[in-house]
This record gives structure tokens, sequence and C-alpha cells, in this order.
């Protein structure tokens, strides 16, 4: 596993890291006439709309990292105003509308649902207000892009659990719990995931878990077991953390003795403690300071009429609209052996966060002092 984590990892860790870190908003006056194009101040208005906040990512490092990057590209004049949809497309597009009618200069959208969104981007647009997909693809006329390289994050998962199997990968049957079928991003990630798995190992089982909810992953891995039998199950493919903890529950409850290898996504510290007790196998880490660093870059930019060529370099297509620009930004597949230069490294939790008294015994063992 040390071989596929570094190689996954030399790419991203590459890349200059944003540091992380938070800020309280702070007021500013806004432009008379905003999104319309022309040049404008700092004074800016940045609307951000965030997705759901069952995964730990969105609050705790997506909204505050965007908000110092806004200040510190707009000489503290420009602020983010904030809304976060919670798992509910409609509420979404409804917090669009009001972002609208109070005439922000620049929307950051990460969508509930990418297709659901459409209708709403294209009213932002009308009211010339320029919209960054974030995370997500949205659909609809967006004019800029920013993610992660997602079908590399299905590969990465999917690299880790056959290394981790070895030649149980030709006797056993895994489980596949991909996320949500409104997401894009779970198309993906299970993309990727089956050009690395297809023809490696059985599939016994495959489920899309509605709204990416753990209670969901938990009562789909009960079915799983039921209908393969538990001595049968050699791995489980799960799309990210949140519901591999819920994946993790229902393998207990089924009274293993020894829990077959497990995989993740979003290295959320539950995760990454799991990763050090040996109950989860691995995530991918992704580094959020990175991209909001750059969603921030593209929203202040087309706040003040400015192109974004020197930022996005790359372009990709929705569905609905050619040539979006855009930004990937590599992923790093996450281990035991690799937690110290990983997430410790770029500041996203201490050794402190991690080994709390629950897993010190286990930090000890892997040399996490």
């Amino acid at each position: 596993m040390r071989r596929a984590a570094v190689a996954v990892a030399a790419g991203a860790m590459a890349v200059s890291l944003a540091a992380c870190g938070s800020a309280a908003e702070s007021g500013g006056d806004k432009s008379d006439s905003p999104g319309s194009g022309e040049k404008k101040g700092d004074a800016i208005t940045v609307g951000l709309l965030l997705p759901e906040n069952q995964t730990a990512r969105y609050e705790k490092f997506d909204k505050p990292l965007i908000e110092k990057k806004v200040k510190e590209l707009t000489n503290n004049k420009g602020k983010v105003v904030y809304s976060n949809a919670k798992q509910d497309a409609t509420t979404q597009n409804q917090q669009v509308d009001t972002m609208v009618t109070n005439k922000v200069d620049v929307l950051i959208v990460d969508a509930v649902d990418a297709k659901a969104i459409a209708g709403s981007v294209k009213k932002a647009k009308e009211a010339g207000i320029p919209v960054v997909a974030y995370d997500r693809l949205a659909e609809g006329p967006i004019d800029a892009y920013t993610s992660f390289d997602n079908e590399e994050v299905g590969k990465a998962q999917g690299t880790a659990l056959l290394e981790a199997l070895g030649d149980k990968a030709k006797d056993g049957q895994i489980v596949m719990m991909n996320g949500s079928v409104t997401d894009p991003n779970a198309a993906d990630f299970k993309k990727g995931a089956h050009s690395v798995l297809d023809g490696k190992v059985k599939i016994g089982k495959e489920y899309d878990t509605k709204e990416w909810k753990p209670e969901n992953a938990n009562a789909n891995m009960e079915g799983a077991i039921s209908a393969l039998g538990k001595d049968k199950i050699v791995g489980v493919y799960s799309a990210n953390d949140g519901m591999a903890g819920g994946i993790i529950t229902a393998l207990k409850a089924a009274g293993l003795s020894k829990l077959p290898p497990v995989t993740g996504q979003d290295a959320e510290l539950a995760g990454v403690q799991r990763i050090v007790t040996g109950e989860q196998f691995m995530s991918v880490y992704k580094s959020y300071p990175q991209e909001a660093d750059i969603a921030a870059q593209m929203a202040v930019a087309l706040a003040k009429g400015e192109k974004l060529d020197s930022i996005a370099k790359d372009t990709v297509d929705s569905a609905t609209t050619k040539g979006v620009p855009s930004v990937l930004v590599p992923v790093v597949s996450l281990t035991q052996e690799n937690i110290k230069d990983t997430v410790i490294k770029d500041g996203i939790y201490t050794i402190d966060e991690i080994c709390t008294a629950k897993y010190k015994a286990a930090c000890d063992k892997i040399g996490l002092k």
C-alpha cells in the first residue's frame, strides 16, 4: 500500500497547499451594479451556497477557508454571505433566488442536485451574477468550476482495496457502496473505481446510497450481509468516510471477528481515527485549503469583471455548458503510513486531535506521536 499511497501523494504534494484557517465575516459596501462585467473595487459580496452539513468538511473547512481567502484578496473589504441547503435541492434553489434578489456580485455554488440547480444558475446569469461551480459540476450556464480529479479518487480507492485484499480478491466478494445519484461526483468516483476493480474481484452487491447518509449505507450493508453471508464479504468499497462509519457499524453488528478492508474519502477526523485503529483501511485526502483558495480566486476575479486566464488553464464540459474554465486539484490516498505527511503536515488536524485517550494506544502502535 505504501507504493500506491506515495505514488498518488507525490503528484498532489507537488502542488503547494494554501494555509488552513478561518476568519469572521466583515462588512463592506457593494457596487451598485453587481455582476455586470465592469471593473469593480474590493467591496464585493460573494454568495456561498454549500450542500449539506452532515459531512464535516463544509462547515469546518470550506466555509471558513473561502471566507478567509476572499478577505485576503479584497483587502478585507469583501464579504461572504452564506447558506447551507442541508441536502435539500428545493431549499438550495430558494437560497439562490434570495441571493439574486439581494444582488450579490458572484455566487459559489456546491450543488445538492447538479441538474435541479440549472434553472437557478440561469436566473443568476440573467441577473448578471457569475456562478462558480464548487466541488460538483452544476448544470446551467456556469462561469467556472473547481473540484478534485474525481475519477482519480475512485481509482485510488479501488487500487488501495485491491492491494489490501491481495490473494483474497480471487476468492471472495466485495460490496460497493457508491454515493448519491444526485451528485455527479459520485458517478465519477464509481467510474474510477470500476475501472480498477472490474475483472479483478467479484462485486457481490452494489448500491447507490441515497443522500450519502451513513444510516442508509448502514441499512444497505445489513442487506448485503444478509444476502451474501458475512463470511463471504472480503472487502467493501465505500465512497466516503461517513458511509464507511455506517458500514463498519453493520459489520461489527454482524459479529465479524476481523473486519474486511473498507475504503473511504474526505479524511474526516472519525475516518482518520478508524484508520489509526485499523477498522477502516484508507481514505482519500483532498486538499480543501487548495480547492477553497482556487474557488475564492475565481469568484473575486469574476466579481471584478476580470478574466480567469491566469487561474484556470483547463476547461471542462458539463451536460449543458461547454468549455467551462476549470481547475482540478490532485488527491492523496491516505493510510496509516502517511497520516503525518498529509492531514497533520497540512494543518488539517493535530496529533492531539487524532490521538485522544481512546486512540492513544493505537497511535503509539503505528508511531503517531
